[in-house]
């Protein structure tokens, strides 16, 4: 059945269509483009480091790899990676989750984000997404984050708490505007709901979300766990913006 199915359907490319050998591949070209972080990496944020030719210069504290960004602004979670650069094909897909309907980019994506979490699993850790906002929910009519955090969880095996943040304002897209404006735009704008908060203290969280730019929304996110009473807090994201060279 399956052989007959991929007669009438063969495998497309998840970026551009192109026929591919295998489900949920890329082709040459878009594989090309797509920039998987595997070498040196911040470790709280996931920021590729030199070595791979990109990011910025990493310094150790504590035996970790910190880029300048997390050296100027301290995180509220102790650990992050992303499976890829936010540009290229990267960019393409997180767009096509989030804003293009594309729900079947989501396995293959959330494969990916489960592998790059793998440094940050704890035991009996909890799988939490970032929120988004009722009335965006229903124009969307799904929460990308939640559809890889879905993913990543059946991957590994842990509790997904698809309700455990829950977002109390509408706020403005977090696509433009400076850092500052980014942070102050979510400041106060999450929270844990109270019948939620005895699932997530003192347990370990992997936070999930498709994009980290400036990191206001993990941080948000991930401040209202911690004062939920929250263990651990680990961030995973399917891509991670730099600055081009």
């Amino acid at each position: 059945m399956k052989g007959a199915l991929r007669l009438v359907y063969p495998p497309q490319c998840l970026c551009c269509g192109a026929p591919v050998a295998e489900e949920g591949g890329l082709c040459p070209p878009c594989w090309r483009e797509a920039e998987f972080i595997q070498g040196l990496c911040c470790t709280r944020c996931g920021m590729p480091l030199p070595g791979d030719g990109i990011g910025n210069a990493g310094e150790e504290e504590a035996g970790l790899l910190i880029c300048d960004h997390c050296l100027a602004m301290p995180r509220p979670w102790q650990q992050g990676r992303a499976a890829l650069v936010y540009r290229g094909s990267g960019r393409r897909l997180a767009l096509m989750l989030k804003h293009g309907d594309r729900l079947d980019l989501a396995p293959a994506l959330g494969d990916w984000v489960a592998r790059a979490a793998l440094p940050l699993l704890r035991p009996g850790a909890v799988v939490v997404p970032v929120p988004v906002h009722l009335r965006r929910l229903l124009k969307r009519r799904y929460n990308q984050a939640e559809m890889l955090s879905q993913r990543v969880a059946r991957a590994h095996g842990l509790a997904h708490l698809p309700g455990a943040l829950r977002r109390l304002r509408h706020t403005p897209m977090q696509d433009h505007g400076s850092i500052g404006d980014r942070f102050a735009n979510v400041e106060g704008a999450i929270a844990v709901p109270a019948r939620m908060a005895r699932h997530v203290q003192g347990r370990a969280v992997l936070l999930v979300d498709d994009v980290m730019a400036s990191g206001a929304t993990l941080a948000a996110s991930a401040e209202a766990l911690r004062a939920a009473g929250a263990g651990p807090i680990s961030v995973v994201v399917l891509a991670r913006a730099v600055k081009d060279a």
